[in-house]
């Protein structure tokens, strides 16, 4: 029997062993993921006490600011409740007279956590600067510039709250310099704040003055790059967000994806194990299909999403079970949006997306020789818009398969529309197409030549027209003069 009994117990303990195991394989490193470095480090300023005593002795500080932030230690809520105004007065005093870096960081945990407890308390401290004519986003901002990136982060972490919780909106200047601010900090190698600079993010381009500020400073470039490379499924999902979030705006919808934002979250759905980064991604694309008022563009976009192969992903997502009911409804949605754009697609709507999406390939388009016959002079709608893509493509891009293709393409326009090397010498495309002579890659170089060929072809052919013109006139004139002899 205590055989018995002694084997059950080892058994359950073993399974309780393996599910630890299990667990800190797979589950830990989400938690982790999930809790920024801002906020583990904010946590441990939390248990700190600071000797405000000996701050008041050497008169760094106030009697009146040593009794505010002792009553503030305590108790903030109280404090607060009946002495809002000199609380604030008291903390933004300590910011700008206090240079020790431990209590700066005691003091904007503190007003983080003020302001984390209660959204109206942001009013307190814009209400207490409005009477004063004092500016509530200086001090924060000019945290910015400090070496101590806790400092840095929290202080950025409360300007956006601020910035987005309280009726006053931040200024366009300090805007501009909070927003460059975070798009920087994104770029910053091995940020190990990159959490909160885009927890920072998703909270300011919720409001749409803000979205638009951000798209002047180039920010969703900067996202797009980010993405394109190795970031782990935390940040993934919160730079996804931003993007989610502006699309909501039709007018930036409408321009998304000339930032070629569809052919990355494409790759990103395709490889993600994530369910949340799967559902901000798909609550992205069915964005970029209802919120457009043009329904265009909304065409446009479920072609890209096609030749993105997502409608292959969808099918596959099918066949999953997911908790969220939101993302079979939006796998549904975009099914049929997608279905239903394979039927009406023309061969010129299939080259034209292919184009935007800048991941030229030997699709059978290209080398139909009635398609170019019938949409070569198309190239020149929307003055040279797909034409130009083609010559940025050639002086941007190191994939040889896109540059083959976009030498071809070159080629085809020249040969079908007659004022075609014209127009790409004033567009600056002659020259790179020549300097792809010299390029490492041998089918570049070939496709590179055949393009040059087809130009010079075309001024053999109007020299001869030319020959001939002159010929001709030249005929006209000796007769005449023969005629008057």
């Amino acid at each position: 029997m205590y055989t018995s009994l002694l084997s059950s117990l080892t058994n359950v303990i073993l399974q309780l062993i393996t599910s630890l195991f299990f667990f800190f394989i797979f589950c830990a490193p989400d938690m982790i993921a999930a809790t920024s470095v801002l906020q583990q480090q904010a946590a441990d300023i939390r248990t700190k006490t600071i000797n405000w005593a000996s701050y008041m002795q050497s008169q760094m500080i106030s009697q009146e600011d040593y009794q505010c932030i002792s009553a503030l230690d305590n108790s903030k809520a109280a404090y607060l409740q009946s002495n809002p105004a000199q609380a604030v007065k008291t903390l933004l005093n300590l910011l700008s007279h206090v240079s020790k870096d431990s209590t700066i960081q005691y003091i904007m945990v503190m007003i983080d956590d003020l302001l984390q407890e209660d959204r109206s308390r942001v009013d307190i401290f814009h209400e207490y600067c409005a009477k004063r004519k004092e500016c509530v986003w200086g001090p924060f901002l000019n945290l910015l510039n400090r070496q101590d990136g806790f400092i840095v982060n929290m202080s950025s972490r409360i300007l956006a709250k601020l910035a987005c919780w309280g009726h006053e909106m931040m200024p366009k200047s300090d805007l501009n310099f909070y927003l460059q601010f975070l798009k920087d900090q994104l770029t910053v190698q091995s940020n190990e704040y990159i959490q909160s600079v885009a927890r920072c993010l998703q909270m300011m381009l919720r409001i749409d003055e803000y979205r638009f500020a951000f798209v002047s400073v180039d920010g969703i470039s900067t996202l797009v790059r980010i993405l394109s490379s190795r970031v782990n499924f935390q940040v993934q999902y919160q730079l996804v967000f931003c993007l989610w979030v502006l699309t909501f705006n039709p007018l930036l919808a409408t321009k998304m994806n000339k930032f070629t934002v569809i052919p990355i979250l494409a790759d990103i759905l395709n490889d993600c194990a994530k369910e949340k980064v799967t559902r901000i991604i798909l609550g992205v694309f069915r964005n970029l299909i209802e919120k457009p008022t043009d329904a265009q563009v909304a065409k446009e976009h479920c072609i890209a999403m096609v030749q993105c192969k997502v409608l292959k992903q969808l099918s596959i997502l099918e066949q999953r079970r997911f908790d969220d009911e939101d993302i079979s409804a939006d796998v549904e949605f975009l099914t049929e949006k997608l279905q239903n754009s394979v039927q009406d697609l023309s061969s010129f709507d299939e080259y034209a997306t292919e184009l935007r999406s800048a991941r030229l390939e030997w699709s059978p388009v290209h080398k139909s020789a009635k398609f170019w016959r019938e949409n070569a002079q198309r190239l020149n709608e929307k003055n040279y818009e797909l034409l130009r893509i083609l010559v940025h493509l050639l002086e941007t891009s190191k994939d040889p398969i896109i540059l083959s293709v976009a030498c071809y393409d070159i080629g085809e326009y020249v040969r079908h529309y007659p004022r075609g090397k014209h127009v790409l010498e004033q567009l600056g495309g002659k020259q790179i197409v020549m300097q792809l002579l010299g390029h490492e890659d041998p089918n570049v170089r070939y496709e590179a030549l055949l393009a040059v060929q087809k130009l010079m072809v075309h001024n053999w052919e109007y020299l001869g027209k030319q020959l001939e013109k002159d010929n001709e006139t030249q005929k006209q004139g000796s007769a005449a003069i023969s005629g008057k002899a």
